[in-house]
This record gives structure tokens, C-alpha cells and sequence, in this order.
């Protein structure tokens, strides 16, 4: 079972310890390293990988034409480091008129997912343009997820300091653990209700963590475990579903 929204609550007094620790952290000259040496990597693996992808990249915005009216891309905004907010690009896997016709969040069963959009969702094959966004060092390869100001707005301050003090990640351990999102939220009658009282507060704790053990080698295991997740059997996905937080890889030590 999910563990209660309450928890959330009950770790604000803990945070602000946290955010004095990374202020301490972040002065060091190891952490200036980790900070320098993951931005290189960043670039140039987004570098590469957009060379290297151009011609799915193509095939994609073709099926994507062919399936459904309007444009390859869907630019959203999300609140990055320090704040700062910038588009998130994807490849386009809803009607082009999606915002209008619902909520920001989407369920698994959610109508305006198109046909080849349900296929890239599946496969995370939607995210691949956030290259470009870790390529401009607005994201990172690995970091807490970018999350729509709305609800950064419900995040405990001191919490919310914690995670806009680094890059938000293509990846990461929050990705990972909620990665069947979708389909917990179409388990519900009311999806934004239960996202804003259980996995809201949930996945800041998971991004927090994430920033409290972040290092060179634990950023490697997670894009590893990330691969790993495309991969994985469905039985082990419907386990996933039912308590997102069992996955004993991803505890803290």
C-alpha cells in the first residue's frame, strides 16, 4: 500500500536540516567537481545522442504527423533550478488540443493520448527531445523531475528548496520508483485528488532523497536501473503498480 500523504508533512523539520547540509555540501570542493564534471557528460551525451537519433527522431515525427493533426513537439512549462521556468519538449502524444480539454495530469485511460502517442508513452520514447534541454543546461541527463508550477506551489518551502538547489533530470530515482504513474492515477475516480494528496507529496520525498544521496556513481546506477526499467517483465510492472515503493533497489540505505 501507497504510504500516507501525512508522512510528507512530518519530514518539513528534517528538511531544514537537509537544506543546511547542502548549503554546506555545495561548498566543497567535491561537489564542485561532481557539479562540473556532470555538466560536461551532460552535454556531451545530449550532444551525441541528438546526432545519433536524428534519423528515429525523423521516423517518429513522421508516425506522429500521420496519426493525428498538429505539430511533432509539446512544449510544457515546468519550474527548473532556482526556480527558473523553461518549456519541457516531448514528442507530441495527445490531441493537439489537449490542454484545454483536461487536467495537467494525465491517466493511464486518458482519451486524448492518440495512437502512436500510447506507444511512445509506453516506451518512453516521447522524452527522447529533452536532449535539447539538457543540452542548454536547463536539465540534466539525471535529477528530481521537472514539475508544473502549480504544484511546486503546494511543496513545503524548505522541501521545495532542497529540490530546485539542482538541474531537474530526464531520469531519476522519483521517475523510476512513480514510472507507472499513468496507470495509478486511472485506478482512481478522481486522479487530481488523489495526485496532489498522495503522489505529490510521495514523489518530493523520492526527489529530496535523490538529492541527499546524488554522486557521480549513484546518477550511473540509476540511468543503468533506467534501462533496466524499459525492460522489465510485465509481471514486474503490475507489481510496480500496485505499491510503487516496493522496489527494494531504489530504498534508501
Amino acid at each position: 500500500m501507497l504510504e500516507s500523504a501525512d508522512s510528507a508533512s512530518e519530514s518539513v523539520d528534517s528538511a531544514m536540516g537537509v537544506v543546511r547540509a547542502r548549503q554546506q555540501v555545495q561548498s566543497c570542493p567535491a561537489m564542485f567537481a561532481y557539479e562540473g564534471m556532470k555538466r560536461i557528460v551532460d552535454g556531451l551525451v545530449a550532444l551525441v545522442g541528438l546526432l545519433a537519433l536524428a534519423p528515429l527522431f525523423a521516423l517518429i515525427a513522421l508516425l506522429i504527423r500521420l496519426d493525428s493533426p498538429g505539430g511533432v513537439f509539446f512544449a510544457h512549462e515546468r519550474v527548473g533550478r532556482y526556480g527558473r521556468k523553461f518549456k519541457v519538449l516531448k514528442f507530441r502524444t495527445m490531441v493537439q488540443d489537449a490542454p484545454q480539454r483536461g487536467a495537467a495530469i494525465t491517466a493511464g485511460c486518458d482519451p486524448r493520448i492518440t495512437r502512436v502517442g500510447r506507444i511512445l508513452r509506453t516506451t518512453k520514447l516521447d522524452e527522447l527531445p529533452q536532449l535539447w534541454n539538457v543540452l542548454k543546461g536547463e536539465m540534466s541527463l539525471v535529477g528530481p523531475r521537472p514539475e508544473v508550477e502549480k504544484y511546486v506551489q503546494l511543496w513545503e518551502p524548505a522541501l521545495r528548496e532542497v529540490v530546485l538547489s539542482v538541474r531537474p533530470g530526464i531520469t531519476g530515482l522519483t521517475q523510476i520508483r512513480y514510472r507507472h504513474e499513468e496507470r495509478l492515477l486511472a485506478q482512481h475516480a478522481d486522479p487530481e485528488k488523489y495526485y496532489r494528496e498522495t503522489l505529490l507529496p510521495l514523489k518530493l520525498q523520492s526527489d529530496v532523497e535523490y538529492v541527499q544521496r546524488r554522486s557521480v556513481w549513484f546518477d550511473a546506477w540509476l540511468l543503468a536501473r533506467t534501462l533496466y526499467a524499459l525492460f522489465e517483465r510485465e509481471q514486474e510492472q503490475s507489481d510496480s503498480t500496485a505499491n510503487p515503493k516496493e522496489d527494494s533497489s531504489l530504498r534508501s540505505e
